[in-house]
């Protein structure tokens, strides 16, 4: 196949080219449909690429990458499997997707951290307001009493 295409995103303004010598592909039976064919043929794909050693990342995406791929990763190594489809170039471009999906997640940089506020005097009048109405309903529930 050729070079993985990453779409331009957060982190990855003009998008990122992955050279295919830097991706690695293994092929072997897998265990989903195919009916008679499933013994034959090798159609499971697993695809690596070693964060550390591929020339398409700078090092601040390398690292933002090690970061946010740390639990997925084997040493340096992100391994992708796509055995859902019956045939093996299906399972491929299943691969490269989820692989281009992974990167472009992990290259985003981080959302900005949330600024505290404090609820407004009139959001709390009013939340205060709606508890005393919902608790007058339910008082409206009990049994009514006898009065002489």
């Amino acid at each position: 196949m050729s070079d993985l295409r990453v779409p331009t995103g957060p982190g990855i303004p003009g998008g990122l080219v992955v050279p295919q010598a830097d991706l690695t592909e293994r092929f072997s039976r897998s265990s989903g449909p195919g009916g008679q064919g499933v013994n034959t043929t090798d159609s499971r794909v697993q695809l690596s690429l070693d964060l550390a050693a591929t020339t398409a990342l700078t090092a601040r995406q390398r690292d933002r990458a090690l970061a946010a791929l740390g639990d997925r990763l084997v040493g340096t190594v992100l391994t992708i499997d796509a055995s859902e489809h019956r045939s093996q170039r299906q399972n491929r471009t299943a691969a490269r997707e989820r692989l281009a999906g992974l990167l472009r997640e992990a290259l985003a940089p981080p959302p900005p951290p949330r600024r505290a506020t404090r609820p407004t005097r009139g959001s709390q009048r009013r939340r205060l307001a709606a508890k005393k109405r919902r608790g007058e309903i339910k008082g409206q529930r009990s049994r009514p009493t006898t009065h002489d």
